[in-house]
């Protein structure tokens, strides 16, 4: 059959290979730990081979890694996280973030066991400083989840730089089934506004503190789409 055909097996192959996000590389050694436990478990006992599978399958779509188009609006602060806003308001930002000590606006998106776990950097620019806090883990729709669960605190600059640069904060927060928070960045990196930084392995949360006067443009209940979603525009800053 031709190639140049929309019915041919390398058009289709493509197709099916678009539609299925790739996996993220946090998830491989997860996935390949379910995947060997199915088959020992299919060997020993003859059975549970269709269930291996599913159980395979589900934890490898859970560690999707779709690709995403960030908007390239001028002093857009972008969604970190695909999921649910859970609250949208004021607060002084924790210690572990760099940012100053007066209320910032802080939207928290809450991401089910049916989210993908990726997480986006919010702005173009460069990371100041990144700091991991052990802790409990509550359940991560609590609000006293982003003070005493386990979490890590990313403090990110705009590329703006000189007298009017200004921060935006992330906070990575794991939840009553996350054991594993992964975050590779480190003090000094440039990074773009819409590229993956990290991964929370099952159920979380993630924290956004906006530059302080930034009005908020989602609300308690919207969904939110990690490097898509604009959270807040900085005032005097035309998009």
């Amino acid at each position: 059959m031709p190639e140049g055909t929309g019915t041919s097996p390398t058009h289709i192959a493509r197709l099916v290979r678009d539609a299925i996000p790739p996996m993220h590389p946090g998830g491989r050694p997860i996935v390949a730990a379910v995947a060997l436990a199915a088959a020992g478990l299919r060997a020993v006992t003859g059975r549970g081979a269709w269930a291996g599978l599913l159980a395979t399958g589900a934890t490898a779509l859970f560690f999707r890694d779709p690709v995403r188009t960030p908007t390239r609006r001028s002093g857009a602060v972008l969604a970190p996280a695909d999921g649910t806003v859970a609250t949208v308001t004021e607060v002084v930002p924790p210690d572990e973030l760099d940012l100053p000590r007066v209320p910032h606006p802080r939207v928290s998106i809450f991401l089910t066991v049916l989210d993908v776990h990726v997480q986006w950097v919010p702005v173009d620019g460069r990371v100041i400083d990144v700091r991991y806090l052990p802790g409990t883990f509550l359940s991560a729709d609590l609000d006293k989840a982003s003070e005493d669960n386990e979490r890590n605190a990313i403090t990110f600059e705009h590329a703006s730089g000189g007298p009017d640069a200004w921060r935006v904060g992330v906070v990575q927060i794991a939840g009553l089934l996350a054991r594993r928070i992964v975050c590779p960045l480190t003090t000094g990196d440039e990074v773009a506004g819409g590229e993956r930084f990290g991964l929370i392995r099952f159920g979380s949360r993630v924290d956004t503190y906006l530059p302080p006067g930034t009005t908020p443009l989602v609300r308690p209940g919207q969904r939110t789409v990690g490097a898509e979603t604009v959270l807040g525009v900085r005032d005097g800053v035309e998009g």
